[in-house]
């Protein structure tokens, strides 16, 4: 039987995955390229359309793909991103997944008003008109995907964590990722594991220290001179430790902990910072976010 590139003989070893990241602008698009990126993925984004075949073809398939694909492609058309879709998933070359983010129109909006970025599809306009018009755009492109994530809900981390757990291959080390978070704002989505810090001398209540925070070493110090601290701490590295071969076993991807104190600058942060450091001497993958403190926007 002959073959060529798009085909493949029927012993021919798994294809590597391409993945086609869109949807809306706001959505987390850039966040999700970046993550995949992380997890080895060769990553483009914003290619033009027309060109996307001759990538393909050109670049051979021992390694993943990821492709950022979106209205700000030089000759974007609904049709031609949908007829795109249907030629790359008759290849054989890759096994192609069309990977949505959406979010709500009004988380969309604030979106953009945080950052102050104008929209792409109308850059003189209000970007209340650039948002209607794209998503009027995408939504035979969404009908499309083989994957949805809605992140209205979700920070960059939060993503982060859901393109991991989607996207890392089966067996892959166990990555940790750590929290750090204010309990006034509530516990974050999808962590597995949650230590409420507020029992800990508070270093708000210093002046000299009010300005710092956990991942500095005067608040550091203040923290571990609780007398509480070391033993609470030494039972939650024991804890992880044992957890972490238990979950890696049944298959998992990824294992979140946060800590939690009232205002998630200090004890929080602390704490996360102290565990990220003694996993990663212990040769774990360790990530770690501070939701109080200034961070990404996604994108």
């Amino acid at each position: 039987m002959e073959t060529g590139p798009d085909t493949a003989p029927a012993d021919a070893s798994p294809r590597p995955p391409l993945v086609l990241v869109t949807g809306p602008s706001g959505a987390g698009r850039t966040t999700a390229i970046n993550v995949l990126e992380d997890l080895d993925f060769e990553a483009i984004d914003n290619l033009p359309l027309r060109l996307v075949p001759g990538l393909v073809d050109a670049g051979g398939a021992d390694r993943p793909l990821v492709l950022g694909l979106d209205p700000r492609n030089r000759d974007f058309s609904t049709e031609a991103l949908v007829d795109l879709i249907d030629r790359l998933k008759a290849r054989r070359s890759f096994e192609t997944t069309v990977f949505y983010l959406d979010a709500k129109p009004e988380v969309l909006l604030r979106r953009f008003s945080e950052t102050r970025r104008r929209h792409p599809l109308s850059p003189a306009e209000s970007p209340e008109l650039g948002v209607a018009r794209e998503l009027d755009l995408m939504r035979p492109i969404r009908d499309r995907a083989d994957m949805l994530v809605d992140t209205s809900e979700l920070n960059v981390h939060q993503l982060r964590a859901e393109v991991e757990q989607l996207f890392a291959p089966k067996g892959r080390m166990l990555a940790v990722a750590l929290h750090s978070f204010s309990y006034k704002r509530g516990i974050p989505r999808s962590v597995d594991m949650v230590f409420d810090c507020r029992f800990l001398a508070n270093p708000y209540w210093d002046p000299a220290l009010r300005d710092y925070d956990g991942r500095d070493q005067v608040v550091q110090d203040h923290v571990r001179a609780d007398a509480r601290f070391q033993g609470f701490f030494d039972r939650v590295l024991d804890l992880t430790l044992s957890l972490l071969p238990a979950y890696r076993e049944e298959g998992k991807s990824h294992f979140s902990i946060a800590f939690g104190c009232t205002g998630g600058q200090h004890r929080s942060v602390t704490l996360a910072e102290t565990l990220a450091k003694a996993l990663a001497r212990e040769g774990q993958q360790v990530s770690i976010r501070h939701r109080e403190l200034p961070g990404q926007q996604l994108k």
